[in-house]
């Protein structure tokens, strides 16, 4: 599914695309994955520009002149940019169309993507904006606070790492990554770890999310780019995916296991 990268990545180049595009209708296919009356968002978006598209943690944000159109990928979500008359593909829910005759249509095989329209001021009423915690490179994201956050979890890091409520943006690969750079066993309580740990995680944190962010985000088989933008970031991947290979550090065997019902990639002498 994609993580920060990956929407971050689909946000800078939706806006190098769209940007001061007005929007002359909008075609609701689909209309259970929105959380707006679906008359109410086609007759607030007819006539308005794309001012700018921000990106909190992993939701999208389409700024308007009082609004923001909030869009969550979910699992496989994805955005194409086509011209008016092409054929509309079976999973494409969401189709909006500019006075130029080109279009952004919304992409989602399983169906579990989100959108919603948000009145500015009130972006952070809105309980999925409201709940996201600190994003990787956030200065309030310190050793003292996840240790704070973890002081009383006995649940694995691992599953720690995938609340979007303790950081903002992480999914299940780039998890996997953090944990291993970190020298971390993924299993691990989170009330057992020292306040060091912590440090190496929020070390980790910033330093996989920036290359991946430079790097256009991971391509893999459960997520790849839509925008003529392929991610390089999975030839960086140490752990994630890589069962039955050698540890690039120490030649062990990568192990998969289960945690949270996720599929949990690590190395047992490096993540002791």
């Amino acid at each position: 599914m994609p993580e920060i990268a990956e929407v971050e990545t689909v946000r800078r180049t939706l806006n190098k695309k769209i940007i001061n595009k007005k929007i002359k209708d909008v075609n609701i296919i689909y209309s259970k994955m929105l959380e707006t009356n679906p008359d109410f968002l086609k007759n607030t978006l007819i006539n308005k520009e794309i001012i700018d598209i921000k990106r909190i943690g992993k939701w999208l944000l389409f700024e308007l002149d009082n609004y923001y159109l909030l869009s969550h990928l979910r699992m496989e979500g994805k955005f194409f940019l086509k011209n008016d008359g092409e054929p509309i593909e079976k999973h494409e829910h969401i189709i909006i169309k500019f006075v130029d005759n080109t279009e952004l249509r919304y992409h989602d095989t399983r169906r579990f993507g989100k959108m919603c329209l948000v009145e500015k001021d009130k972006l952070y009423e809105y309980e999925g904006i409201r709940k996201q915690g600190y994003e990787p490179f956030d200065e309030k994201l310190t050793k003292e606070y996840l240790l704070e956050k973890f002081k009383n979890k006995k649940m694995p890091v691992k599953s720690l790492l995938l609340d979007q409520t303790i950081i903002s943006g992480l999914g299940n690969i780039y998890a996997d990554e953090v944990v291993f750079n970190a020298k971390i066993n993924p299993l691990k309580k989170g009330n057992e770890l020292s306040l060091e740990e912590c440090q190496r995680i929020v070390d980790a944190t910033n330093s996989i999310i920036k290359e991946a962010i430079k790097m256009g985000g991971t391509t893999i088989k459960s997520y790849t780019s839509s925008l003529g933008v392929t991610g390089l970031f999975q030839k960086q991947l140490m752990v994630h995916k890589k069962e039955g290979e050698r540890c690039e550090i120490c030649s062990s065997i990568i192990k998969r296991i289960k945690i949270g019902g996720r599929s949990t990639y690590y190395c047992e002498t490096c993540q002791k």
